[in-house]
């Protein structure tokens, strides 16, 4: 894109001046003090979701976040795999912890449909999982290595996780799955279990982020039921409006209401580019999920 930097940096203003507005939602604006805190964190993430989503097909989706990666000192192998008549690659990194510690893998799918940019529909995800990743390269968890996971093919029916279960791969004490990461006031975590520590930690991390959290098993199809239908352990975050949810849960259903979430009209369509975006939101919700995985992590034994 030829503009690419002033489209950035134009999109984040407009942002920026959104987040500022007075909006009814279940919790109490940040004070200011909190978004002045995350704009430079949603600067860096929402270059990222930029140059993940000018890439028209999945290589070169892939190619941009192998780059984000190299620049962060952190050295990727690609896998690839085959699933009936697709072919596809999924990205792994290792980024930090000892070698004999438990795994937490962190996960996004990279592909897109046909349709749109694929902003939202994940280069917003993967997006966080880069943040992520920076974060924990430059100060790494105690009792867990952390490793990053881009799949592909999520899109064609979640190949790329299916693969990766399927090859016998090292199994995570937990698998973390981000998608559609792109804006709101709520943080919506799928988990099967309620009592999950990570859920106590989510909760703590969101109040004092000023977002809400939506934490239960009703939550759309992505990669992390590959995880969970193998029985291994696994979640997965959105960051929507909380208004959105069951609007999102009953078009899935096959209900049709007067209404329709943002999130089903952006989507899978051409209206999903970067535009939509919120940056200092995802900042947000990514520095909540940062400290919740912190607190999950000092908690473990």
């Amino acid at each position: 894109m030829p503009h690419k930097t002033r489209l950035v940096a134009l999109t984040l203003s407009l942002a920026i001046a959104a987040c500022a507005q007075t909006r009814q939602t279940s919790q109490l604006a940040p004070p200011p003090s909190v978004d002045a805190a995350a704009q430079p964190a949603a600067a860096s993430w929402l270059a990222d979701v930029s140059a993940i989503s000018d890439g028209s097909v999945a290589g070169d989706r892939r190619s941009a976040i192998q780059r984000r990666l190299h620049g962060m000192g952190v050295q990727w192998r690609g896998v690839p795999f085959a699933a009936g008549e697709h072919r596809g690659e999924n990205l792994l990194a290792d980024v930090s912890g000892a070698a004999d510690a438990p795994l937490l893998l962190l996960g996004a799918h990279s592909d897109k449909v046909d349709a749109g940019h694929g902003a939202t529909d994940n280069a917003s995800g993967s997006a966080v999982v880069l943040a992520l990743a920076e974060r924990f390269k430059r100060e790494p968890l105690q009792h867990h290595r952390v490793a990053v996971a881009f799949w592909d093919l999520e899109e064609r029916g979640l190949l790329g996780a299916k693969a990766y279960v399927a090859d016998g791969a090292v199994k995570p004490a937990l698998y973390v799955n981000f998608d559609v990461f792109g804006w709101g006031d709520t943080l919506w975590m799928m988990t099967p279990d309620p009592n999950q520590p990570l859920v106590a930690a989510t909760r703590e991390a969101s109040d004092a982020a000023a977002l809400g959290l939506s934490a239960g098993d009703k939550y759309p199809p992505s990669d992390h039921l590959a995880f969970v239908k193998a029985g291994w352990p696994a979640v997965s975050y959105s960051l929507i409006g909380a208004g959105e949810i069951q609007l999102i849960l009953d078009a899935y259903a096959g209900k049709k209401n007067k209404t329709q979430a943002k999130v089903m009209q952006v989507i899978h369509s051409d209206a999903d580019t970067v535009g939509q975006i919120e940056p200092v939101a995802a900042a947000r919700g990514v520095a909540a999920i940062e400290q919740a995985l912190r607190r999950w992590d000092a908690q473990s034994q």
